[in-house]
Parts: structure tokens; C-alpha cells; sequence
């Protein structure tokens, strides 16, 4: 089951985090979350799954940043988020939808014990001008039923920004 607004407002502290918190982006089942001023992108073409590739970054300057179609963009959100006890789920803003501006292309279910902040896939269909602290997405959290484990071991575990993908290190463990 998905927690209510509620549920989330009384989990804070305790088995979920969101730093920083401000009840006012708090919705009737999730929680909206900003946009961060730094951008990543990938600088060649093709890309590969087997190895580091270099990527550039950028700062979103107060009058915005345009982003162009058929480019993948990444970025992180302002807040970091914790928990232990529910799954945490991502989705982008219906509003961000209408523009044509996809904030996730597939990455937006965390495990249970994810800690740190969500790196954006965003992508566009047309030219649009994006801001820093927007708010772009919104987290929200099923309960887990069983016994489980808990995430603390992976590849994007507490995080201190953005991160390029790191498919790589599949490879080399094999």
C-alpha cells in the first residue's frame, strides 16, 4: 500500500527522512522534491556499458537553463531522503509532464535502506526552460510485506550528488 500524506508526516524522523523538510510540499500521498542547480550530461557518443564515460558539468544559472530534445540530462534532487522500513518511489510532477519534460527514463524505484539523493534521467521533447529549486518530482513510499533486506551496499548508496550511470562495475565483477 502506498502511506498517505499523513502517514509520511508521521513517519518523519523515525523511519523516513527528507532533508530538509517543509510541510508546505507535502501532498495527499507524496512529497514533492527540487530541483538542485548542478547538471551532468555525457560529452561522447557512442555511450558504453563496460566502461567509465567522461561527462561534463554544469551550473543552471538563475535566469534558467535550456534544455534541448534527444539529450539526456542528469541531476539530483535538493533533498536528501532515507529509509529503513518503506520502499521509496519517484515519479515526476504531472505539471513537469505537460511540458514534455520526463524526469526519470526508468530509475524510479529505490530499495528499501536507500540513503542519499535521487539522481534525474530528464529528458525533453522540445526545447524548455528549466530553474533550479522547482519543484520537479515527488517521493512517495510503500509499505513491505515479509521479512527483507535492507539496501546498504550499492553502487549509489549515500550519495553526495550526481551520479553517472556505473553499469561498469557489473562488468568487472564478473
Amino acid at each position: 500500500m502506498i502511506l498517505s500524506g499523513k502517514e509520511i508526516e508521521k513517519n518523519l524522523g523515525t523511519n523516513i527522512h527528507i532533508d530538509p523538510y517543509d510541510p508546505s510540499r507535502l501532498n495527499p500521498n507524496s512529497y514533492n522534491l527540487r530541483l538542485h542547480h548542478e547538471l551532468m550530461y555525457y560529452n561522447e557518443e557512442p555511450l558504453d556499458m563496460q566502461k567509465p564515460n567522461p561527462t561534463t558539468h554544469i551550473t543552471i544559472p538563475e535566469e534558467g537553463f535550456l534544455m534541448k530534445p534527444g539529450k539526456l540530462y542528469l541531476a539530483r534532487t535538493i533533498e536528501h531522503t532515507a529509509t529503513d522500513r518503506f520502499v521509496p518511489m519517484l515519479e515526476g510532477r504531472s505539471s513537469i509532464g505537460r511540458l514534455g519534460l520526463f524526469v526519470h527514463v526508468t530509475a524510479g524505484f529505490g530499495d528499501v535502506g536507500f540513503s542519499g539523493f535521487w539522481t534525474l534521467e530528464m529528458f525533453c521533447v522540445q526545447p524548455i526552460r528549466i530553474y533550479a529549486g522547482v519543484e520537479i518530482c515527488q517521493i512517495y513510499y510503500h509499505d513491505i510485506k515479509g521479512e527483507y533486506d535492507l539496501y546498504h551496499s550499492g553502487k549509489y548508496q549515500n550519495n553526495k550528488g550526481i551520479q553517472a550511470s556505473q553499469l561498469y562495475k557489473d562488468f568487472e565483477d564478473k
